[in-house]
């Protein structure tokens, strides 16, 4: 399914004009200014605010605790922290942040990010991102191939794991 959307400009007599559809890629995530972040999910850009330190504190902390746990298991997954890159599908229209992504297949990994999904994504929730962590992301994350979702939410001290394929 192909999402398209139309610019709208104001034509004769006040009358909208729709223009051709068109939609962005990743090459416009390439082309935001220095220090802008922002993600791609199906062609819609989504502009990402600066994290909070409860948020930094708590992606820290995971991070460290699912590294660990990897490493004393000998286990051969890589744990990486945002900003990182992970390309969901093979187009140019999806390109997200996670704040934590398990990859263990290393086939996946180069120095642009990781191409496809991961085995698991956290998302810890702001304000702000709160209806695309708990909604969008969730399906777009499935419809991936995500195997495990998880949305930390520190303001409420609680979080929700959703296991959209097992794991083997």
């Amino acid at each position: 399914m192909e999402v398209y959307f139309r610019r709208v400009e104001r034509g004769v007599r006040g009358m909208d004009i729709l223009n051709k559809e068109e939609f962005y890629t990743i090459d416009d995530i390439y082309a935001l200014p220095d220090g802008e972040r922002a993600e791609l999910i199906d062609g819609e850009i989504y502009y990402m605010d600066p994290p909070g330190w409860k948020h930094q504190r708590m992606s820290g902390y995971l991070h460290n605790e699912i590294y660990n746990y990897i490493r004393d298991m000998n286990g051969g997954c890589q744990v990486l922290a945002a900003p990182f890159a992970v390309f969901l599908d093979k187009d140019d229209k999806n390109y997200v942040e996670p704040d934590i992504s398990v990859i263990c297949d290393k086939s996946k990994l180069d120095e642009d990010g990781c191409h496809g999904a991961p085995d698991w994504i956290i998302e810890i929730v702001s304000q702000s991102s709160k209806a695309r962590d708990y909604m969008t992301k969730l399906f777009k994350y499935r419809t991936a191939g995500v195997r495990e979702y998880w949305i930390v939410d520190p303001e409420k001290r609680w979080f929700r794991f959703t296991g959209l394929k097992r794991i083997r």
